[in-house]
């Protein structure tokens, strides 16, 4: 049995879909406490978010109904739970937004939706916001649409041609990793190919070169192996471009019963969100440090280390990378020193061009970090 609110006011089904929308990280939000969402004073719900081009600001997020005909076993709204469902329109949604925008509480809008009958009709919901927004309204700013799996190549150009970033949800690292939560998903014909399509529109060069695109796994649900994850993650950087990958622990409770017993990732919470941590470091040293998939150590069941960070996992497993010369080494190669970053090792390259580097205490403020990196360099 669905329960189903038949006629709420806005407010009440924007506190129900913005609440509902917290599960998809895909559009930037921060992942440190201080970034998390948080409830206006008016009830509705505003996250903080770190941009793909890095920089900060406020988006106002939510669902446009939560509604879904899927399947899927890690969702707290596919279609056999039973939830308030309820949905937004078009004209509700833009009201809504213009009056945040207005007031500047928000600088951009994320729009994602549970799947309404079919794919190209829930897309048809979300852009028809879209439009209202750039072409009635004369919106320019930020707008953040998700495709929905299995939307036809149209549907997805449009959603691009209106967007200022669109991120489609990758899930897992593979068809049988995909099977074991969803029996109605094709991963190459719902996933890929999509995320395929909108790399090839998005692409230097091309019309819409400047739609950013993004999306996310769902980390412990399927019982993947980190490995998996990662290798997709080189995939998706490197030949298809993206510009950001998010993770989300799956979250014990949130979904069917039967994960908890098919995978022990999905049982201890405290590992999955671990896990997440150290996917999220990951990806920076992909990302900012310049290391590839295959830099990355795993043990022998293809699982990151959780004690250590990924970066100094590769440092002990590489001693005959070290010590490096500080007044020689490039800034590819200072980036590999635990405890050194982009803004200390651009630093360093920016001092030693006036004077040779002689001491530790030469290279920053000494701290844990600076005392770490010690071990690894010579002068």
């Amino acid at each position: 049995m669905v329960a189903v609110i038949s006629k709420p006011d806005t407010q009440r089904k924007l506190e129900i879909l913005s609440a509902d929308a917290q599960y998809d990280l895909a559009c930037a939000c921060g992942t440190s406490q201080d970034e998390g969402r948080r409830r206006g004073q008016d009830g509705r719900w505003i996250y903080p978010v770190i941009l793909p081009n890095g920089g900060r600001s406020v988006l106002l997020k939510t669902l446009i109904s939560n509604v879904c005909c899927n399947d899927c076993k890690y969702c707290p709204l596919r279609e056999q739970q039973d939830v308030r469902r309820c949905s937004l329109g078009p004209e509700e949604t833009a009201r809504v937004f213009l009056d945040y925008y207005q007031q500047k509480k928000v600088f951009g809008l994320f729009l994602s939706s549970g799947v309404i009958g079919s794919p190209d009709a829930t897309m048809d919901r979300l852009t028809a916001t879209a439009r209202l927004l750039r072409r009635k309204r004369h919106f320019r700013g930020y707008i953040h649409l998700k495709v929905i799996p299995g939307a036809s190549d149209a549907a997805i150009e449009e959603a691009v041609s209106l967007a200022s970033a669109v991120s489609l949800n990758i899930e897992t690292p593979g068809a049988a990793n995909l099977a074991r939560l969803s029996n109605r998903k094709d991963y190459i014909r719902d996933i890929i190919e999509p995320i395929k399509l909108i790399s090839r529109l998005t692409a230097r060069g091309t019309r819409f070169a400047r739609v950013k695109q993004t999306t996310q796994f769902i980390v412990g649900a399927a019982g993947e192996a980190d490995d998996e994850i990662v290798k997709y993650m080189g995939g998706l950087y490197e030949r298809l471009k993206l510009q950001r990958i998010y993770f989300s622990a799956y979250q014990k409770g949130s979904g069917d019963a039967s994960l908890a017993a098919e995978h022990s990732d999905a049982s201890d919470p405290a590992q999955t969100f671990t896990r997440e941590h150290r996917l999220y470091q990951v990806d920076f040293l992909m990302r900012k440090y310049g290391f590839k998939d295959a830099d990355i150590i795993f043990d022998s069941q293809g699982r990151l280390v959780l004690e250590a960070d990924p970066k100094e996992v590769w440092a002990r497993n590489h001693p005959e990378f070290f010590p490096l010369n500080v007044n020689r080494a490039s800034r590819l190669e200072l980036l590999r020193v635990p405890g050194l970053g982009p803004i200390t090792v651009d630093w360093i390259l920016k001092g030693r061009r006036g004077q040779r580097m002689r001491r530790l205490e030469d290279l920053g403020r000494p701290g844990v970090r600076l005392s770490k990196a010690g071990a690894y360099l010579a002068f």
